[in-house]
């Protein structure tokens, strides 16, 4: 295996790590406790959920092309599931992440660093040729679909004040 397919692979997988742990991180010690708390993660589930249920929809409808590694007749760079790969679940599960932290914390640091980390992850996949760019951007967008619970949340924040 080459450097430059270590680097896509870690790059492609590897950087899942940092999302899961950064996130997990922000949203047990910066989220509000309390009632707050029990809320802000009860929307964190809706919105996994919900950004996870449109995927599965979706995925039935997915592009009829097999992955690019297969087309091409290359080995894959990263790993990946026995299936058509439309959309992402790797940049749908780091955007979800993503839009917690932020929408729940408000913490732009680490909201911008997960943002660059998934920027970097869609990268990846598609250099690894386990995905075509419609199946990270499409990961992307699911999974701001799902982050729409919590714009009910602001508004109720906004009302009570």
């Amino acid at each position: 295996m080459s450097a430059y397919q270590v680097i896509i692979h870690v790059v492609a997988d590897g950087l899942m790590i940092p999302v899961v742990l950064i996130g997990l991180y922000e949203l047990i010690f910066k989220v509000p406790g309390g009632a707050a708390r029990y809320e802000a993660y009860c929307r964190i589930l809706m919105a996994g959920l919900t950004a996870y249920l449109i995927a599965s929809l979706a995925s039935v409808y997915s592009p009829e092309e097999a992955r690019p590694f297969i087309e091409q007749g290359a080995a894959a760079g990263a790993l990946y599931l026995n299936n058509p790969g439309f959309p992402s679940d790797h940049t749908l599960f780091a955007t979800a992440i993503a839009a917690a932290v932020w929408f729940e914390t408000r913490q732009k640091w680490a909201t911008w660093t997960l943002m660059a980390l998934t920027v970097a992850i869609a990268v990846g996949r598609v250099l690894a040729l386990v995905h075509t760019v419609a199946d990270v951007v499409f990961g992307i967008i699911f999974a701001l679909v799902g982050a729409l619970w919590y714009l009910n949340a602001s508004g109720r924040k906004r009302r009570a004040e």
